[in-house]
C-alpha cells in the first residue's frame, strides 16, 4: 500500500476516533441530565442536535473509509477493514475505533432506556392525575375541561 493511502486511512480513523470520543462525552452529559429530578429540556435539545451532527459526520467518514477499502479490492467486510488497517499499519487505531464505537452504542442504548423509563413515569403520573380528577383534563380540542361552571350574567 502506498504511503498516501496509509496516510488517508490514518486520517479517516483518527477522525472517527475523535468523533466517537466526542459522542461519548455528549452521551455522558445526556445521561447526567436524564438522571436528575428536573430535566433541562433546552440542554437535552442542544445535546441531541450535537449528537445528530456527529453521527452524520461519522457516517460520511465511514463511507470514505469503506470506499478506500473497496478500492483496495478488500470488499466491505469486517475482515477487509481489519486487513486494510493491518496493511496500512493502523491496526491499533482501528481497534480503538471499534472499541469506542461499541461504547457509544452501549451508552446510546442505555440513554434510550432512561428516556423510555422517564416517558413511562410521566404517563403513570398523568394517569394518576386523570383518575383523581375523575374526568379528562383536556377535551378533543386541546382545551382544559375543568374550567368549572360559568355564571350567566344575563340570567
Amino acid at each position: 500500500m502506498s504511503t498516501a493511502l496509509s496516510q488517508r486511512l490514518n486520517q479517516f480513523l483518527s477522525s472517527q476516533h475523535s468523533r466517537l470520543q466526542q459522542l461519548t462525552d455528549l452521551l455522558n452529559q445526556e445521561q447526567e441530565l436524564l438522571g436528575v429530578g428536573s430535566i433541562d429540556g433546552k440542554a437535552l435539545e442542544t445535546i441531541a442536535k450535537a449528537k445528530a451532527e456527529h453521527f452524520a459526520a461519522l457516517q460520511e467518514n465511514e463511507q470514505q473509509r469503506r470506499t478506500l477499502q473497496t478500492g483496495q479490492g478488500l470488499g466491505e467486510s469486517r475482515e477487509g477493514a481489519a486487513k486494510l488497517a493491518q496493511i496500512a499499519g493502523c491496526s491499533d487505531v482501528w481497534q480503538q475505533v471499534l472499541e469506542l464505537a461499541r461504547e457509544v452504542s452501549r451508552q446510546n442504548q442505555l440513554n434510550g432506556e432512561l428516556i423510555q423509563h422517564r416517558l413511562q413515569h410521566n404517563q403513570q403520573m398523568l394517569n394518576i392525575i386523570r383518575e383523581a380528577a375523575g374526568t379528562p383534563l383536556y377535551g378533543a380540542d386541546g382545551k382544559s375541561t375543568s374550567g368549572g361552571s360559568r355564571i350567566n350574567s344575563k340570567a
